[in-house]
């Protein structure tokens, strides 16, 4: 299921103290798939895309897009979020068009939507706002993005004291890749200075399905040792080889230079081992896992998740076995956990080749 990067002799005890609690839960995991055979993956009911989740003391609040509006639930874990009445809190009466992926996120104790709506190249990015989870909401205000470019999956977050937004978008105003930019924030609505890109979808494995390549649905997150993530999909989210992969911020790295980034080489959560990268292994029970959700205490990325070697995540994917659509894709809950001493290398690019840190293991 999992492997060390190096033999259990080097591993020095800083780094063995740092892996314990992750060891622990993942030779735990592994005990139990030899002992009764593998688990089902957990799909809801949600027959849905593009979850966002977080969790506000022991409740468990979602968002996503419906019937040309957004909804909102609350429950007391994310395996019952199916069941939990959705509450309307925005619908699109100016006629604005899709609506695709509503991200819910605190700041300052209030409630922040980001969402995409539009048509064709005049899909931009929205948030609406409210002191209360599922009531109250604002009209929405279109996000003044740095460019004014088709811009999607966009979410906000606060790192090293700094707000910071992050979303998938087009360099022109045609549709020939989809890349993760970047942006300040001077507040939770205003975009500050200029977007940067941090990531294309440039190597083999992100370019398997096309037409365009996409980097998408980024979600940030802060390992064990500060360093900043951005996991995002890659590929086609119409094709089964739709999967999860990493951006790490090098140690003491500045998040508006892209040469800062290290990508991970190949996907680390999807259902085809041609694209996975080397020590992590295809899913057993869902195809094309993408657009995920970490689901953070009040969704703070400095915050630590419920306490456990494993911590709860939500994503969506189709069932094996069944045509991959996006009409057939659901929400699954499932758990990721920190994975230490990983390298991800890179060539003919500024900087140093290869970096060295914390990744990801996801599980169904």
């Amino acid at each position: 299921m999992a492997r060390l990067p190096h033999g259990p002799k080097r591993l020095s005890r800083r780094l063995a103290g740092a892996l314990g609690f992750v060891l622990s839960g993942v030779l735990a995991a592994a005990l139990t798939l030899t002992s009764a055979g593998p688990a089902q993956a957990d799909r809801t009911g949600l027959r849905a895309a593009d979850p966002s989740v977080l969790r506000v003391g022991g409740t468990y609040i979602s968002a996503q897009s419906t019937g040309g509006g957004i909804a909102v639930r609350q429950a007391s874990s994310t395996a019952a979020l199916d069941s939990a009445a959705p509450r309307r809190v925005w619908s699109d009466t100016r006629g604005l068009g899709e609506v695709w992926a509503p991200e819910i996120v605190m700041d300052g104790g209030r409630y922040y939507i980001y969402f995409t709506a539009g048509r064709g190249a005049a899909h931009r990015m929205y948030v609406i706002s409210s002191a209360a989870t599922d009531s109250g909401y604002s009209a929405e205000t279109k996000l003044a993005l740095p460019d004014d470019k088709w811009a999607i999956d966009g979410t906000l977050f606060t790192f090293n004291g700094q707000r910071w937004f992050v979303w998938s978008g087009w360099a022109g105003d045609s549709n020939v890749e989809q890349n993760l930019y970047i942006a300040r924030m001077s507040g939770p609505t205003t975009p500050t200075g200029a977007r940067h890109i941090i990531s294309q979808p440039r190597e083999s494995w992100e370019r398997v399905v096309g037409n365009p390549f996409i980097n998408e649905g980024p979600e940030p997150i802060m390992d064990p040792n500060g360093q900043l993530h951005i996991t995002y999909s890659a590929n086609g989210s119409w094709s089964d080889q739709y999967c999860l992969a990493d951006l790490r911020l090098r140690a003491g790295g500045d998040p508006t230079y892209v040469w800062d980034w290290y990508k991970s080489n190949g996907c680390l959560f999807g259902s085809h081992r041609a694209t996975m990268m080397a020590g992590w292994d295809p899913t057993l029970h869902v195809d094309g896992p993408g657009h995920h959700s970490f689901v953070l205490l009040r969704g703070d990325i400095g915050t630590s998740p419920p306490a456990g070697p494993r911590f709860p995540l939500m994503f969506h994917a189709v069932p094996k076995g069944t045509p991959y659509s996006w009409e057939n894709r659901y929400w699954y809950t499932g758990t990721f956990c920190w994975w230490g001493n990983t390298t991800y290398s890179r060539a003919n690019v500024p900087g140093p080749n290869t970096d060295t840190g914390w990744s990801l293991k996801f599980f169904e």
